[in-house]
Formats: C-alpha cells, sequence, structure tokens
C-alpha cells in the first residue's frame, strides 16, 4: 500500500529465527544496538553478545534479550532516520516486551530483566512438562479445510489448539511434537506450506498454570507505568491505555491466542494510515492482511544495512 496520511503506528513483531549467524554482525556494527548492548552488559553482569553467541536454543534467555535490544534499537532508528512519532504501539507476541519498554510502562534496565526472567520461567516450566510440546506456523493453507483438520485431530483425543492466527490461511498451532510430522503432511496435502517450528510452545489455554507461575514469580515482581500512548492488545485489538491494562495482556500471552487480523482491525478503527516494523522480522510486516490496510515500512537488521533515502 502506498505512503497514507493518518495516525502512524509502531508494531514490535513476535520472534521469529534470530540467531547470532543471523542478527550478529548487525549488533557488533549498529549503533543503536550498540547503545542498548552496552546498558543491557551492565544490567545482565555478563556479555550479552558472548551470551547469545553461545545460546543453545531459539528462544533462550540471552536470545530473548537479543530480541528485545535489536527491536528497540531499531525503533531507535527508526525515530532518528525515518522521523517515526507513533500514535499507537503494538507488541506481537514477545514484542510485547519491546513495546512495554517503548511506551514508558517499565524502563530499558527493567525490561531486560523482565525478559531474562520470564525466559527462565518458561525454560523452568517446560522442562517439568511430561509432552514434548511445539507451536508450528502454518501459511496458504484453506481456512475452512485446515480448521476441520485441527477438530480431527481433537475428535481423536489429540491435544492441539489454535495458537495464533496471522493472516487468511497463516495459523499458529500447539501439539505434541509426536505427530506434528503427520499435521505437516495432513497440511501440504491441503495446498498449504510449513514454516518454522517454536519450541517452547506459545498462546495455548493448556498453559494457564504457566501464565499463574509467570504473574506470581516474575510479572509481579515489575511496576508498570501507564503507558505514554495506547497500545493494542494482540490478542483482540482492544485498545489499552491503563498500566493494568497492559499487566492483563502481557499475562495474556501465555495463555491466549494471538489474533492479527483482530489487530489489523483496531488499527483501521482508530485510522492509522502507516505502521513502522521495528524489530527482525520476517513475517508480520510481509503479511496480506498487514500490506493490504497500511504503507508499512519494515525496520529491519536487512534495511539497516542500506542507505536512508531523504526526500
Amino acid at each position: 500500500m502506498s505512503e497514507a496520511a493518518g495516525p502512524v503506528a509502531v508494531v514490535f513483531p513476535g520472534m521469529g529465527p534470530s540467531t547470532f549467524a543471523e542478527v550478529g554482525r548487525f549488533m557488533v556494527l549498529d549503533r543503536y544496538a550498540r547503545r542498548r548492548i552496552a546498558v543491557a552488559d551492565e544490567v545482565l553482569g555478563a556479555s550479552l553478545l558472548a551470551g547469545f553467541r553461545a545460546a543453545e536454543g531459539v528462544y533462550h534467555a540471552f536470545t530473548q534479550v537479543a530480541f528485545l535490544v535489536n527491536s528497540l534499537a531499531l525503533a531507535d532508528r527508526a525515530e532518528d532516520e525515518h522521523g517515526l512519532r507513533p500514535d499507537f504501539c503494538v507488541g506481537a507476541s514477545l514484542g510485547q516486551r519491546a513495546a512495554a519498554a517503548y511506551v514508558g510502562s517499565v524502563d530499558f534496565p527493567a525490561a531486560i530483566r523482565l525478559t531474562f526472567e520470564l525466559a527462565r520461567c518458561e525454560e523452568e516450566y517446560f522442562a517439568a512438562e511430561p509432552d514434548d510440546l511445539v507451536t508450528h506456523c502454518f501459511v496458504r493453507v484453506p481456512d475452512v479445510p485446515f480448521r476441520e483438520l485441527v477438530d480431527a485431530f481433537c475428535a481423536r483425543g489429540e491435544w492441539i489448539e489454535l495458537s495464533g492466527h496471522l493472516d487468511e490461511g497463516s495459523y499458529l498451532v500447539s501439539l505434541r511434537s509426536d505427530v506434528l510430522d503427520e499435521l505437516i503432511a495432513e497440511v501440504r496435502a491441503l495446498g498449504g506450506y510449513s514454516m518454522q517450528t517454536m519450541r517452547p510452545p506459545v498462546h495455548a489455554r493448556r498453559f494457564a498454570p504457566l501464565r499463574a507461575k509467570a504473574e506470581a514469580e516474575v510479572l509481579s515482581q515489575f511496576p508498570l507505568a501507564e503507558p505514554s500512548i495506547p497500545v493494542i492488545s494482540d490478542q483482540d485489538g482492544r485498545v489499552v491505555g491503563s498500566a493494568a491494562e497492559l499487566r492483563t495482556i502481557l499475562a495474556d500471552t501465555f495463555d491466549r491466542p494471538i489474533d492479527w487480523p483482530a489487530v489489523v482491525g483496531g488499527l483501521n478503527t482508530q485510522g492509522v494510515g502507516t505502521v513502522y516494523v521495528t524489530g527482525p522480522d520476517l513475517l508480520f510486516h510481509r503479511l496480506d492482511v498487514t500490506t493490504a490496510n497500511f504503507h508499512v515500512v519494515p525496520v529491519t537488521p536487512k534495511s539497516a544495512a542500506k542507505p536512508v533515502l531523504v526526500h
């Protein structure tokens, strides 16, 4: 969509593949990232880059902090180079933590500690989970047959939940890893495509005990301030304007699915014409429902390597 008038939103994307091999060069060379990393090193009492480089697993605590740092560094770049001054803020999935920092509900050092401790909390919880559970992303799958397929798995007694609706034909699904290959084969037979697997899994009703654990052990230790600009909930697109509401959506991420079309609807209701997607993102800025509704400005590690054209 071409450049549009109206309010502007900043979107902090959910965390896709973001390994040191993919973003390490950006973190070492980018002046905005280096400034954020210096703070992170002080808060962590250790080198973020060293911990990130050595991290095992895409969702390791150091990897999640690196994602937070990179997302906020790219928002810094968007402000300086693109003149970003958003009227609304969105945090999709793990991007909620960057959003909470950006709107001033937690300061940056607190956001680092919050992210690190929540990652540790999740790791502890899933280490005690008897099943190996995953969340998998599918795209370009026909909606009605896909939902019927999920219902069929449920009918035979399998645990399977929709953890996210991303776009027409694009979903996140949580299930046991033992049956993932079967589901992938069925989706391919429907003409859909299999994307990445997330471990640990996310956004499912089964994880209500994880939500309770995170609230009691981590979120309760971090007081939140009122957000400086309204936040759009990634669960249903509603406008969040208070600290109490923001705390609720931070907890909701554990046991409620994300609904990106609802976010788009919420932004449309507010008249938003342009969205800046700031962070290591391969998905949200490319979704049809995003590009069809807004002028999209991706500010990613890849785009940061390109010169900015001044009009």
